[in-house]
């Protein structure tokens, strides 16, 4: 069945969720029934389909399957808790969020994803200074770019400057290392440019280049949000109709939806969307839920 899997991860990748979910079942049919594999996988078709309930679902069954093996892996169990977080953290249910995220980290101390999502939830609730020390522990285990822009995006909210420009650098240096070395930063890169309002042309041919060939949901947003801010209106809202067309409940989705909405005059659906992101998840990002509130006060 493994290679099924495989198989629909790929499709998955590439935006053919239709047969990715076929390969999904094929693997689970093949393997004699669920599996912590097999539920992981469903639980991701779940979340891009819009269903927070039935990624919760399928996480919790992927987690109890893995706690059910002899010797149970530390890292999955871990990375199991970690994605109910993450499930959590997107319907704006932070402390139930948090509780998993510390669970995680119980069971595998130094879970860089958990650290970082952990970091996240801690500033998202008031905590700036607890939510900088996470991520400074993140980014000392794994300099993951969108790990330093987060943590260069909660510097600059505690009016660290110097080092807020330090780790925006940081990106960028890694970015670059990245496309030397052939590895797939370009998609957090270019939506790094584009949230920070820097190198937008840069960041939308990028943008466009990757999903040329890897025509995911999210990369469709990544050529709405690079191109609305390199002034492409009209392929931003081809875009966005492309990133919002399985329905996925997603704050940041909306929140670009909204943005280029109100780029292009169309004050209702701008209010909308926004209204949708904020409602959903209040704090989806250190920097851009403030941008959004503003727009929407606007």
């Amino acid at each position: 069945s493994y290679p099924y899997g495989m198989l629909g991860d790929a499709l998955l990748e590439l935006g053919d969720y239709e047969k990715a979910a076929d390969a999904y079942r094929e693997m689970e049919r093949r393997g004699g029934g669920i599996s912590v594999s097999t539920e992981t996988r469903q639980a991701r078709l779940a979340q891009l389909r819009g269903d927070s309930e039935g990624a919760k679902l399928h996480f919790t069954r992927a987690l109890v399957l893995a706690l059910d093996l002899p010797l149970p892996p530390r890292e999955t169990v871990a990375w199991c808790r970690w994605q109910l977080g993450e499930t959590a953290f997107s319907i704006g249910d932070y402390e139930t969020a948090e509780r998993h995220y510390r669970d995680a980290l119980v069971t595998f101390p130094d879970y860089y994803r958990a650290l970082a999502s952990f970091g996240r939830v801690r500033a998202a609730r008031g905590d700036l200074a607890g939510g900088i020390e996470q991520y400074e522990s993140a980014v000392r285990r794994l300099p993951d770019p969108s790990f330093v822009a987060e943590l260069g995006d909660l510097y600059k909210l505690a009016g660290r400057e110097k080092e807020s420009v330090a780790q925006y650098a940081l990106v960028e240096k890694i970015g670059h290392l990245s496309a030397v070395n052939g590895a797939l930063y370009n998609r957090q890169l270019a939506l790094f440019y584009a949230d920070h309002d820097m190198k937008a042309e840069d960041a939308y041919g990028s943008a466009v280049k990757e999903y040329e060939v890897r025509r995911d949901i999210y990369g469709a947003d990544a050529v709405a949000w690079t191109a609305l801010k390199a002034g492409k209106i009209n392929e931003a809202q081809a875009a966005i109709k492309e990133a919002l067309r399985l329905g996925t409940r997603d704050a940041k989705l909306f929140y670009h939806a909204g943005m280029i909405a109100r780029a292009v005059g169309d004050q209702t659906s701008a209010r909308d969307y926004l209204k949708r992101a904020l409602a959903l998840n209040s704090r989806f990002d250190p920097l851009q839920s403030s941008i959004a509130m503003k727009a929407l006060e606007n």
